[in-house]
């Protein structure tokens, strides 16, 4: 019996592990001022098949932050993500406007 819970303890783990990876992604990302508006300098995105409401943890030179999704797109190939004007000054990016950042 304990070499059982052992061994799904195992796959348990492993599934997450491989769920996690699958999840991340890298691309480029810009920033919007137009559509759904942040609500008091909330940070948030638009991402084309996440699940609205999740939260992303975008990073992008030394800089994390967190995003909630509340819109689709980007619709530009080559973009993973859209950040609000909030998130992307929270990320560093206002000056660049267009940068490489991964996704989890």
């Amino acid at each position: 019996m304990r070499a059982l819970t052992i061994l799904l303890l195992c796959l348990t783990t492993s599934s997450l592990a491989l769920i996690s990876i699958a999840h991340a992604e890298s691309g480029l990302a810009s920033y919007y001022g137009y559509g759904k508006a942040a609500k008091g300098g909330e940070l948030t995105c638009a991402h084309r098949t996440r699940p609205f409401g999740s939260v992303l943890k975008v990073s992008y030179g030394g800089h994390s932050i967190q995003c909630r999704v509340n819109d689709r797109g980007p619709f530009i190939r080559g973009r993973i993500v859209d950040l609000s004007v909030p998130a992307a000054r929270a990320l560093g990016m206002m000056s660049a406007g267009v940068v490489r950042v991964s996704v989890e």
